[in-house]
This record gives structure tokens, sequence and C-alpha cells, in this order.
């Protein structure tokens, strides 16, 4: 699981997400910073590595950054992650995560779905995930830091896990804790789809 930035640590980011309105408020966040500062598109651009075009369309409220493409926008800025998305002035203390908020999907390929169910504002040692795999699937990450366990609950179908030399089997409603600062993996050895609920703990 190598990290597109500091905190998503295992998972590859897909490029361009398509936009969902409940997430406009980071198009109107990146308009603001960027009027402050006198800067055009063209310098944004320069200073974050991320597309003149991506940049346009992520203001013109077409599209979703991801995550990587976020941290590299916070970075240009000066800025954490957190500073970046978070909305001056808000007091609600409910922090909602819609289904449908692409924002928070970081990896979607053939085999294998991830979805953080973790506030990306939040600077934090856990991490909550759910993880779905099509049938034969499996995610295979490297090690995490020292110290770093994950906890996985089953919530559909039958999977493996894998912790260095050791491997279990699991179905649905099972949970385990494992090492994750040796190579490991989740593979789906059932029929059909598996759907699991992970979080990670770093220490």
């Amino acid at each position: 699981m190598t990290p597109p930035s500091p905190k998503v640590k295992g998972k590859s980011v897909q490029a361009a997400m398509p936009f969902d309105p409940t997430s406009n408020q980071f198009s109107r966040r990146l308009k603001q910073l960027r009027a402050e500062r006198g800067w055009s598109l063209d310098a944004l651009a320069n200073a974050s590595d991320v597309s003149r075009s991506m940049l346009s369309q992520v203001e013109r409220s077409q599209a979703n950054p991801t995550l990587a493409v976020a941290f590299r926008i916070a970075r240009a800025f000066g800025m954490s992650l957190g500073e970046l998305v978070e909305t001056p002035g808000a007091t609600s203390s409910l922090v909602v995560i819609r289904a449908g908020d692409h924002a928070y999907h970081y990896r979607s390929d053939q085999d294998c779905q991830i979805r953080t169910l973790s506030p990306l504002h939040l600077e934090k040692d856990v991490e909550f995930y759910e993880v779905q795999l099509k049938e034969g699937g499996a995610l295979r990450s490297a090690a995490h830091f020292e110290g770093t366990r994950e906890f996985l609950t089953v919530q559909k179908g039958k999977i493996r896990v894998e912790s260095a030399a050791d491997s279990e089997q699991l179905e649905r409603g099972d949970s385990i804790n494992y090492r994750a600062d040796v190579p490991h993996a989740i593979v789906n050895v059932g029929k059909g789809e598996a759907i699991m609920f992970l979080v990670d703990i770093y220490r």
C-alpha cells in the first residue's frame, strides 16, 4: 500500500472522478484561495503540478479532485490537506460522508474498489475503509510503518487474509486483526463479490 499522500497508505488513486454536487465546497474554497493570492490558473498549475484543465474543471464544479490531486493543491498553497478542505466558519459537529461522494473513492478498477470512511480533514492515526473485491480479486500491500495493525470485518463473501507467512480464511460476520508492518493481502476466495470494513491503526 504505497501512499499517494501522507495519510493514504495503500490504495492506488485514479485520475479525475465525476463531479458530485455534495462536494462543491472544494470548488468555492479553491477559487477563494486563488483569488486571495492573486494567482492565475497557470500559476497554480505550475505550483501544484496539476494541469490547468483539471484545475479549471474543479473550479467550475465539473470534476472532483482525487486525494492525490487535492494534496498537491494544498501543498502549493502551503497548507495541509485538512486546512484546504475545511469550511471556514463551519460550526456543525456532524461530518457526513455520502455514499456517492467520489472524493472519497480513491481506488476503483475491475477487481477492487476502496472507499475511505474517514473524514479527509482530520489528522489521524486511524483510517477506516470499505473494501469491495470482485470474485478472484486481491488487495496486496507492502509493509506499512512499524507497529501498524489492520482490523477487518467481513460483511459479505469469503476471503483469505495473509500477513507475512500467516493466513486465515474468514466468512460473513468474522473479524480479524493482524500485523500490517509486513507484506499482507486480502484475497477473495469465494464465489461472487466480497465486502469488508477495514481499519488501519498507525502507532
